[in-house]
C-alpha cells in the first residue's frame, strides 16, 4: 500500500509542480469558461483528462505504444493555446449550449498527449515494479486530487472576478484565456521541434 501513496504523491508533484506548469495552465484554460454554477462540467472534463493522461502512461509503461517525446514536448504547448482559442471563439456560447462530446473528446486527446509527455519518465520508475495497476491507480488519484484543487481556484477567481469585482463573464474568459496565450508562447517557441 506504500507505493500507492507513493505514486499518490508523485500524481499531486506532476501537476502541482510549478518549474513544469503546462498542466496547470491547461487546467487553468480548460476551467476559465466555468462558474460553480457549471462545476460538474468541468469536473467531468478534468476526469476525462486524467483517464486520457493515465491511459497513454499505461500504454508506455506496457510497452504498448511510445511516442517521439520531442514532438510530445511541442504539442502540450499548442493543446494549451488550442483551448485557449476555443475559449475565445466561443465566448458568447453558454456552457449549457456547447457541445460537451466535442470538448470531451478533445480533452481526452489532448490528456493522451500530455500523458506521454511523463510517459518515458513514469516507464523508468515502473522499471521495478511487479504490480503496475497499483502505481496506475495512485498516480491517477494524484493528478486528479490536484487538478481538482487547480479547477477549484480558476472557479475562485472567476467568482471573485465576475461576481465581486463586477467584470463580465466573457471579457473574464478573453482576457484570461490570452494571458494563457501569452504565457504559453516561449514554451512552444522552446520546443519547436523543426
Amino acid at each position: 500500500m506504500s507505493e500507492f501513496w507513493f505514486y499518490l504523491k508523485l500524481g499531486l508533484d506532476h501537476v502541482l509542480d510549478f518549474a513544469a506548469y503546462d498542466h496547470i495552465l491547461f487546467l487553468s484554460v480548460l476551467a476559465i469558461p466555468f462558474t460553480f454554477k457549471t462545476w460538474k462540467k468541468v469536473v467531468v472534463l478534468a476526469t476525462v483528462f486524467t483517464i486520457a493522461h493515465c491511459l497513454s502512461l499505461a500504454l508506455s509503461a506496457f510497452e504498448i505504444l511510445e511516442v517521439d517525446v520531442s514532438l510530445i514536448e511541442f504539442l502540450i504547448p499548442v493543446t494549451i493555446v488550442l483551448t485557449a482559442i476555443y475559449n475565445i471563439i466561443y465566448v458568447r456560447t453558454k456552457i449549457e449550449n456547447r457541445s460537451i462530446l466535442f470538448h470531451a473528446g478533445a480533452t481526452a486527446l489532448f490528456g493522451l498527449i500530455h500523458g506521454f509527455g511523463f510517459s518515458n519518465y513514469f516507464k523508468m520508475l515502473m522499471v521495478e515494479e511487479e504490480d503496475k495497476v497499483t502505481p496506475l491507480l495512485g498516480f491517477a488519484s494524484g493528478i486528479e486530487l490536484s487538478q481538482l484543487s487547480i479547477i477549484l481556484s480558476i472557479l475562485m477567481i472567476a467568482f471573485l472576478t465576475q461576481e465581486v469585482a463586477k467584470l463580465k463573464q466573457s471579457l473574464f474568459i478573453i482576457g484570461a484565456s490570452i494571458v494563457i496565450i501569452f504565457i504559453t508562447i516561449p514554451i512552444l517557441i522552446e520546443t519547436f521541434p523543426f
